[in-house]
């Protein structure tokens, strides 16, 4: 009876069908795709409301980790078919796409992306939640040996000879030799905002004056026996022996700002010495010390801290594990901080920022006039709003106002933000402060010339096809969008031809629509990075062979990997510098490419290896994957393009043509020059925060709509 039934595709009475749907619909609701779906929604909610906790923080790494993790096993699992293994495949896209998304509008989260990232205790307690919650056995901890365990959830670590340092000085006071800073008078520009007026006036940078003090000439005192010290070098050295004491070292990347700090330090006598930095220059930092300032010992924090020299005079410590040391550094009585790459704390609300304004507070609180120097090449990102947070690590602001040297020299202009005369005068009295900044071509002519050419590569084959659809795909999604936008607006609002705030309006709704699955700029770029990677490798590897050794950036580890396994293929030698290798093995690998004529190519992450590395012996770059900033490409180049280059320098980048990587390569290159117009003096008026994603889809959008009209 059941078998007739069956074969007349009816079932028999009281059984239970279950509809191919239905199969699915369980199926997806298995495993770890549905928890981390979940957690990367509650993560993208958060970043709309502009409510990102530490415990959002934390649940955006682990899905990060865990998608990376299930992406790997997905690609071999063999009980998988080719269908399933596709449609998981495009469901862990789904969830990249989103976490990419989030952390484009809260770019702190970028830093939790990098294999460098320090995974705390809270994330491995939560990633072991979301395994068991998708039906796993979570793999047991290993027992962490006696210097690597990790600090305790609720206490902060005091590595041991830290404390021996503390014994040894029990009687540690703050130091009042110097004079307070005086009480000001304000009469004139009470009740006044000023921060606003200040920022405005970088903005406007009106009159051609390029920002930076005035600088005495160097002494031969300034200068260390043995070792060559360029003019400008020398100047800021001379500036702290004189007494200066707070620095925005500004100087294009290449002009030895690392050496400039270390000799202010002694100059100034700032031991101890607190410096500050991104992990991949920890320890290119000691070097330095040990070259420049050779009898004032550095110790390089790693982790806990177990194995640092807690009397020396200068403690290296990066961003990444401030967190877990920020007590016993505010209470060892440093008396001079640098900051490197300060630019890293232009989010006032990030965690970094917050412990590095701590720091800098409590040290002003024991030395009145401490040297507090922040070093950045590319000191505006995005906004001359980047500014706030490295004026207050300096002391010159707070969060509302100026402080008191400031604001007196301020009164003493005689001016309010209602004279156009106030702004110039702002200006220049903020710059007095201690902003340092000096060009190449100024200050160091002997440095070859640099250029970057484009060199567009054709995407062929499914995946070139694949892309172009997409973005034909993504038009008309916009166009749709736009027309029901057009339709349905209020009436009498009538505007002849193409609607430009229309248009602004739908690519941000665009832009902000992150539950829709549809492709979007973020994952196109990605995809269009993979497409370029062997193509990239290939001109690298021809490079090499005509013109010697060259330096090869990408952003994303996949773009990497198919890069290695070019040059593998090739015979060519190269070295690698990415996020996830130990201190040690990333200056081996710098070390190879640098002494090692045979190394022909090192394979950079831009993350990574974008900042504070010297790779002078190169003179050529391949950019195989575009920066959304210009700060990022530029200090790319600068590894290259440095102190010590004897060659022109040529900064290859490769576009894709045809496809939206034209769009942003015009959009990046118009952002060019943010800081230089605000601190090199150029009439051109700054703008706000340009956010790519949107200006890219409102290109899209408009072409579209103008080849509807011919």
């Amino acid at each position: 009876m059941e078998d007739s039934l069956a074969r007349r595709g009816q079932r028999p009475s009281g059984a239970t069908r279950t509809a191919p749907r239905d199969q699915r619909r369980a199926r997806d609701q298995q495993g770890i795709l549905p928890v981390l779906a979940r957690a990367v929604r509650e993560v993208e909610n958060a970043v709309d409301r502009g409510r990102v906790s530490p415990q959002s923080r934390t649940k955006f790494q682990v899905v990060a980790l865990l998608a990376r993790e299930e992406r790997s096993r997905v690609k071999v699992a063999d009980d998988l078919s080719d269908g399933q293994r596709a449609e998981q495949l495009k469901r862990l896209d789904g969830i990249g796409t989103i976490l990419a998304k989030s952390a484009a509008r809260e770019p702190d989260l970028f830093e939790l992306l990098g294999e460098d990232a320090v995974v705390t205790d809270a994330a491995k307690a939560l990633r072991r939640e979301m395994i068991a919650a998708a039906g796993h056995e979570p793999e047991p901890e290993p027992e962490p040996a006696p210097d690597e365990a990790g600090p305790a959830p609720d206490k902060r670590v005091v590595p041991q000879s830290v404390i021996s340092r503390q014994l040894a000085n029990p009687f540690l006071a703050p130091d009042f030799s110097a004079a307070p800073p005086p009480k000001v008078e304000v009469q004139r520009l009470a009740g006044w905002e000023l921060l606003g007026p200040l920022l405005s006036a970088f903005e406007r940078a009106a009159g051609g004056a390029s920002a930076c003090m005035d600088l005495p000439e160097p002494t031969a005192a300034g200068k260390p026996t043995g070792l060559p010290l360029m003019h400008h070098q020398g100047q800021l050295v001379a500036a702290a022996a004189a007494g200066h004491r707070t620095f925005l070292l500004a100087d294009e990347p290449g002009l030895g700002k690392t050496a400039q700090a270390l000799l202010a330090a002694e100059a100034a006598d700032a031991y101890p010495l607190l410096v500050v930095v991104p992990n991949v220059v920890k320890t290119n930092w000691a070097r330095e010390a040990q070259l420049w300032t050779p009898n004032h010992p550095a110790t390089v924090i790693q982790g806990n801290g177990d194995n640092i020299d807690g009397f020396a005079d200068i403690v290296i410590v990066n961003y990444e594990v401030l967190d877990r040391h920020v007590g016993w550094l505010g209470d060892l009585g440093f008396r001079g901080m640098v900051l490197d790459e300060a630019h890293f704390i232009k989010n006032k609300t990030s965690q970094r920022s917050q412990h590095v304004l701590q720091l800098s507070e409590r040290i002003r609180s024991w030395t009145p006039r401490p040297l507090l120097m922040a070093l950045t090449g590319t000191p505006l990102i995005n906004d001359i709003d980047d500014f706030r947070a490295i004026w207050q690590f300096l002391g010159w602001i707070d969060e509302k106002k100026p402080r008191a040297q400031l604001m007196a020299t301020l009164e003493q202009t005689g001016l309010t933000p209602l004279d156009p005369g106030f702004y110039p005068a702002a200006r220049s009295r903020v710059i007095d402060l201690g902003i340092v900044r000096r060009r190449k071509v100024d200050v160091a002519a002997d440095i070859p010339a640099r250029r970057i050419a484009d060199l567009p590569v054709e995407l062929d084959g499914q995946a070139g096809r694949s892309i172009r659809e997409a973005e034909r795909e993504l038009a008309r999604r916009l166009v749709a969008r736009y027309r029901t936008a057009l339709e349905t607006r209020s009436a009498g609002v009538v505007v002849d031809g193409i609607d430009h705030d229309l248009v602004r309006q739908v690519a941000t709704w665009e832009s902000d629509d992150s539950s829709s699955s549809d492709e979007n700029v973020f994952s196109m770029l990605r995809r269009i990075g993979q497409a370029k990677a062997v193509p990239a490798a290939d001109y690298t590897a021809q490079l090499a062979r005509n013109v010697g050794k060259v330096v090869f950036f990408a952003k994303h580890v996949d773009v990497m990997d198919v890069a290695e396994q070019t040059f593998a293929k090739a015979g060519l030698r190269y070295a690698s510098i990415r996020g996830n290798q130990t201190p040690s093995v990333r200056q081996q690998n710098i070390d190879a490419f640098v002494e090692d004529p045979d190394v022909a190519v090192v394979v950079c992450s831009l993350s990574a290896a974008g900042v504070g590395l010297n790779l002078h012996v190169a003179s050529n770059i391949v950019l195989a994957e575009l920066s959304w900033t210009d700060a990022e490409q530029t200090q790319a180049i600068d590894r290259v393009h440095r102190i010590g280059q004897e060659e022109p320098v040529t900064a290859w980048r490769i576009i894709a043509a045809q496809t939206i990587d034209t769009k942003i390569v015009e959009l990046i290159d118009s952002k060019a020059g943010l800081a230089a117009r605000a601190l090199d003096g150029s009439d051109e008026e700054v703008g706000s925060a340009v956010d790519l994603q949107v200006e890219a889809l409102v290109g899209l959008l408009t072409e579209a709509l103008a080849a509807e009209q011919f």
